[in-house]
């Protein structure tokens, strides 16, 4: 099959599944009751979003994972062999894929399981902070497992190239990991954020993927901002759903899988920017306000509640970040373009 048919088919038929659970999901979790809780600690205007049915994650999840295999099982029956590259032996590129994927469904289990407690037990904080921790950090260590069994413990780095990080790979890969899955659970504040900004941040991995012709992880790619898309039309202002940590937690886990898939993790500082800004502006408020014994520098963190508070609408904010989560992926594009990252 060629390769742009192909990403075509996972996006589109993602997309396609992504919408359409959304009439069968949204009014079986009305059903259920499966509804938000506004904390308190909140904006107050947030209260109006109150009862909105949560776990809409599913629907990216199930879209993603359908349309990729329907596309590489297509793919093989026709003779093809979209898992192969230029760079990478089939078997290494498989490796990337299934564990990339496993580690994306489990955290996002974590994340089930956490919604299941809030909107089923009635507990507003969910799992406590050790509870989430422990299976994220046995995912992680898995994961990693798996890619040093397969002699994956290289990274390219911008103007250095590929470097063979050693004992190091384990205390990077956990620390990089468990702080971007959870960043990305920090955009998910405001309605269609954390879906747009994905969407765009899948697009770029699928493009840089194809730069250095891993298919199977472009494909990969494809699918997961098909199905952010089409989850968007549901998501966004005003949300008739709400990813809550399944989808979010899922998100995190894939677009990690796709940075250490392309063998750059590190290039999630530029392709999820948005991310980064959002994790470090919580950072930043919380160590500002214990320095300083109750001193803030933003009204509000994670900083997109921090522009509500400004008075900027959700549409807005949304628009802005995924601009600005653009511009990020735009200058990591043209190193890899200019050779700087991909050497």
């Amino acid at each position: 099959m060629n390769i742009y048919a192909a990403l075509g088919a996972t996006a589109v038929l993602s997309f396609l599944i992504a919408f359409l659970l959304g009439f069968v999901l949204i009014p079986w979790l009305r059903k259920l009751k499966f509804g938000q809780t506004i904390l308190d600690i909140g904006p107050a205007w947030h209260k109006s979003k109150q009862g909105t049915p949560v776990m809409g994650g599913i629907m990216f999840i199930i879209s993603t994972i359908v349309s990729v295999a329907c596309v590489l099982v297509t793919d093989h029956l026709m003779g093809g062999n979209l898992f192969s590259s230029e760079h990478a032996m089939p078997d290494t590129l498989k490796v990337k894929l299934v564990s990339g994927v496993i580690l994306a469904i489990g955290l996002g289990l974590v994340g089930f399981a956490d919604d299941y407690i809030k909107v089923v037990k009635k507990r507003n904080l969910g799992l406590t902070e050790i509870q989430k921790t422990i299976p994220q950090v046995i995912l992680i260590i898995g994961y990693l497992v798996a890619l040093y069994m397969n002699g994956l413990t290289y990274m390219k780095i911008p103007f250095v190239g590929a470097v063979d990080l050693k004992w190091f790979f384990w205390i990077f890969g956990i620390c990089v990991i468990y702080g971007a899955v959870n960043a990305v659970n920090f955009t998910d504040g405001v309605d269609g954020l954390c879906a747009s900004v994905t969407s765009v941040t899948a697009i770029a991995f699928c493009i840089a993927a194809l730069m250095t012709k891993f298919f199977g992880i472009s494909i990969l790619a494809a699918g997961l901002a098909g199905g952010c898309l089409g989850y968007l039309i549901w998501n966004y202002y005003p949300s008739k759903v709400m990813m809550g940590d399944t989808g979010s937690m899922f998100l995190g886990g894939m677009v990690v899988a796709l940075a250490y898939a392309i063998d750059c993790p590190i290039i999630l500082v530029l392709f999820g920017i948005i991310y980064v800004i959002e994790a470090l502006s919580d950072v930043i408020q919380i160590g500002y306000f214990k320095i300083t014994h109750g001193k803030r520098i933003f009204k509000m963190a994670p900083i997109h509640h921090h522009f509500e508070m400004c008075g900027w609408k959700e549409r807005k904010i949304v628009t802005v970040f995924t601009l600005v989560n653009m511009v990020g992926c735009a200058i990591g594009l043209a190193l890899y373009w200019y050779g700087i990252i991909n050497k």
